[in-house]
């Protein structure tokens, strides 16, 4: 158990987890998987792209997602004319100092929702790589560092709508995981259609846990332990991506430790002390997926995973 790695006086760690989950899948219905998924790309101190058509609930899950952890949040709407200083803000002149004064821009929140964010140009969506990179960002010279946790989550649309700027690799690996949410299924779909509105649940959810939690939970994370053979076994998986036939590139370092990031966020979460090779194996397709192939299929993506895992042995 967890309690070895973090002395909780006054809530159950347990408790705050199912909690989180609950609310989450009562306002996402049918993602269980994925939201734990997205819970898990947050406390492993990484950034999450949605990539999924209009309507299918990727603006609702990040807004459930900063509420839920009583997180600030801030919303920016990509467009083709945006400017990076639509991001991150702007100096204006004070006439009354005589300086310039910084006004921050809208990424200054712990979690950012970057919504359609291939709908933007290059330009603007590089505004958000030193966020995503560095927790800071540097302006006339001066560094501004950002809150803790800072949490990007991006969506987009498929890049086959109109009006779209695929993002380069570059910022794809910026991204710790890719999710897609996908059409609900029967149940789901009619216990949405017959429950309230999903505006209307977003307004009425609270904070279920303080907002320290994330940054405890990240902390937790952090000490999972890892055994040498668990690392070796990463190590083979990222050997052996970069040999694959059908892969566009292999898995870089920085892809490396996003994999073992992820999987001892996931451990955390199943309040674990240790990571195991499961852990590793249930969050490969949102951590490989975008880095080995382009092609946004989900399923497609899964089956990469697959093969990446099946082209190994644990001996």
């Amino acid at each position: 158990m967890l309690n070895s790695l973090l002395s909780r006086k006054t809530t159950s760690l347990d408790g705050d987890i199912e909690r989180i989950e609950e609310q989450l899948n009562g306002v996402i219905l049918g993602k269980s998987n994925e939201i734990k998924l997205a819970l898990c790309c947050l406390i492993a101190g990484g950034h999450l792209l949605i990539e999924d058509y209009p309507g299918l609930g990727k603006t609702t899950l990040a807004q459930a997602l900063a509420k839920t952890l009583g997180l600030d949040s801030s919303r920016i709407q990509f467009t083709s004319d945006m400017l990076p200083a639509d991001v991150i803000g702007i100096s204006v002149y004070d006439t009354a100092t005589q300086k310039f004064a910084f006004h921050k821009g809208p990424v200054f929140k712990s979690v950012v929702l970057a919504d359609e964010i291939n709908r933007a140009s290059p330009k603007a969506q590089s505004a958000l790589l030193e966020a995503m990179a560095e927790r800071s960002v540097s302006v006339d010279g001066c560094s501004y560092p950002l809150p803790e946790p800072f949490f990007v989550i991006a969506t987009q649309n498929p890049h086959d709508q109109s009006g779209t700027f695929p993002l380069p690799e570059s910022q794809l690996d910026r991204f710790m995981m890719t999710l897609s949410l996908g059409y609900p299924n029967r149940q789901s779909e009619i216990a949405l259609l017959k429950g309230l509105d999903r505006r209307q649940i977003i307004r009425d959810l609270t904070a279920v846990v303080p907002n320290s939690w994330v940054v405890q939970m990240q902390s937790l994370a952090e000490a999972v332990h890892v055994s040498n053979d668990l690392a070796e076994y990463i190590v083979d998986i990222i050997t052996a991506s970069r040999s694959l036939d059908w892969a566009c590139e292999g898995l870089s370092p920085r892809g490396g430790l996003s994999l073992l990031r992820s999987a001892k966020a996931w451990a955390a979460l199943d309040r674990r002390d240790v990571v195991i090779p499961e852990d590793v194996q249930n969050v490969m397709p949102a951590v490989t997926g975008h880095r080995l192939i382009h092609n946004p299929d989900p399923s497609e993506r899964a089956n990469c995973a697959k093969k990446l895992i099946q082209s190994i042995s644990l001996g």
